[in-house]
């Protein structure tokens, strides 16, 4: 492939997107033209350039999905992913953002530099001829997704997304391409994503509770989801987040603000039941010896009060009886040892979180607390006791 070769004329109209003719179109040559910025990567040159949401789709394709994985050049679109990006763009189409669509050309292009005067900047006009072909290295289901927006809002194909174009130098430097965008990709953490989520209501809540709640302050970790072992927090930001999550069950349609104030006496009335969380917050002990020793400052048992918490608020209890009614809390042993704990919050000695654990974990809790079981929690016992 080389970078070069047709002196086509084919250009943008000033002020619109719409592709215009040349004088040699009457060859019946066509191209595209975007404005671009040249630059060079590991030697190689590549383009950056925008394109109208309405031409990705007449543009920019994906291998055929009945192709075997190695004669293709990404892997097959997961269609399962694209209504979450869709539902995503409709509910905030002032303030969607989307990253560079990255995609090789497999095509004879032609780069036309700017005037001499912003010849240093890399600026000029990038020709692409019509019967090329661009394939998207990273980025198809975001283009899947905005084509299928565009079905019900037309009016988005007059916005722009960033392509960067890199030149085809054959299936496998696509392939290679693929797998270098894709290698150092790293998920942020659930955490940072609650930490930086200001659409969500329950992640607000989870913020300002953190930041007003004196049991919480402090003693949180708001990056990781994992805390590591010579941490000197008590729990994760995302393991609050779903206690939140469990308290407020069916209770979405809360205002943020109760919710707040009800969150806020949740944690007041669960502190006292676990000393050890004072002992931490007054450096009188050191938090890895404690989550070392003990499983309540591990998420299942916070998402396991965020379950008795949704028990009271269904029962209309006022919140200012929710430390008498936690009282029993302080009652259980809490320690890893207590065998007590293997098969419900524990696996081999390791705290596990899986559905069926938060379920026995409440329900020992509620046993204690004199509450009923709720019929999953009941089942989840029984099927315990048939192990056993």
């Amino acid at each position: 492939m080389r970078e070069s070769l047709s002196d086509t004329a084919l250009a943008t109209r000033e002020g619109s997107d719409d592709l215009l003719l040349g004088d040699d179109d009457l060859a019946g040559h066509y191209e595209y033209a975007f404005p671009a910025i040249r630059g060079v990567q590991a030697g190689r040159v590549f383009f950056v350039s925008m394109c109208p949401l309405r031409l990705l789709s007449k543009m920019f394709v994906w291998d055929d999905e009945d192709m075997p994985p190695e004669l293709r050049a990404q892997r097959t679109l997961n269609k399962g992913r694209i209504p979450e990006i869709v539902r995503y763009i409709d509910e905030n189409p002032t303030s969607y953002t989307f990253s560079a669509i990255t995609a090789s050309v497999d095509a004879s292009v032609k780069f036309n530099p700017a005037p001499s005067a912003y010849r240093a900047t890399g600026l000029g006009t990038l020709r692409v001829p019509m019967d090329g072909r661009f394939i998207i290295n990273d980025g198809q289901h975001r283009r899947a997704a905005i084509e299928q927006a565009l079905r019900a809002n037309p009016d988005l194909g007059n916005e722009t997304i960033a392509v960067v174009f890199f030149l085809d130098k054959g299936l496998e430097r696509c392939q290679q391409m693929f797998a270098d965008l894709n290698r150092h990709a790293v998920r942020p953490s659930t955490s940072i994503g609650i930490l930086y989520d200001h659409r969500d209501k329950l992640s607000a809540v989870t913020r300002l509770v953190v930041a007003q709640s004196p049991v919480l302050r402090g003693v949180v970790e708001s990056e990781a989801t994992s805390l590591a072992k010579a941490s000197r927090r008590m729990f994760t930001l995302s393991a609050i987040n779903s206690a939140h999550k469990a308290l407020f069950s069916g209770f979405n349609e809360t205002a943020q603000d109760d919710m707040v104030t009800l969150s806020l006496a949740l944690w007041e009335a669960a502190d006292p039941q676990f000393p050890e969380w004072a002992l931490i917050r007054e450096r009188q002990v050191r938090a890895p010896e404690i989550r070392r020793d003990f499983i309540h400052t591990h998420g299942i048992v916070l998402s396991a009060l965020g379950r008795i918490g949704n028990t009271l608020l269904t029962e209309g209890a006022a919140p200012k009886t929710w430390k008498k009614r936690l009282a029993g809390l302080s009652r259980i042993d809490w320690a890893r040892t207590n065998k007590l704990w293997e098969g419900r919050a524990l696996v081999g000695g390791t705290v596990q979180k899986a559905g069926s654990n938060i379920l026995l974990t409440t329900a020992l809790m509620r046993t204690q607390l004199g509450m009923a079981l709720p019929p999953e929690e009941q089942k989840a016992e029984d099927n315990r006791k048939a192990i056993v």
